[in-house]
């Protein structure tokens, strides 16, 4: 048992510094981070309301996840946020052959199939989160 809830404090612990690193990142560079989301041909027109949104959404998830009572809802919430980000990766890749770079910091440095591969472990990080807080 402590194991197991150590492991989802672990997990827990890197899902929030990693949201708050890329949610402080994308409001630092707010306006270049909207323009490069207009410019993306899936989001386009709604560029500008998920700029806005994404990051209180990963801020609110942190949130979720530091809170030892609300953090089954934030592991479940961090699942469901990087199948949608490792999904709309994979879409980019195949379907949008001009690719805006839409990330920040350190992330923007990777190559979109970097990027990919990135979102595929720390999605199945937040699995193994959902599991561990399952099966407790």
């Amino acid at each position: 048992m402590k194991k197991r809830n150590m492991m989802i404090n672990i997990i827990s612990a890197i899902f929030i510094f990693l949201f708050v690193y890329t949610a402080l990142s994308k409001l630092y560079t707010h306006k270049l981070f909207a323009q490069s989301l207009e410019e993306t041909p899936i989001i386009g027109h709604i560029g500008i309301y998920i700029a806005i949104l994404l990051p209180l959404i990963e801020l609110g998830i942190s949130l979720l996840l530091l809170i030892p009572r609300t953090r089954k809802w934030g592991l479940y919430s961090t699942l469901t946020l990087m199948i949608v980000f490792t999904l709309y990766i994979g879409y980019m890749i195949v379907f949008t052959p001009n690719r805006p770079c839409t990330c920040g910091g350190v992330i923007e440095k990777m190559t979109w199939t970097q990027h990919l591969v990135f979102n595929i472990v720390f999605t199945l990080l937040a699995l193994a989160g959902v599991i561990l807080v399952f099966s407790k």
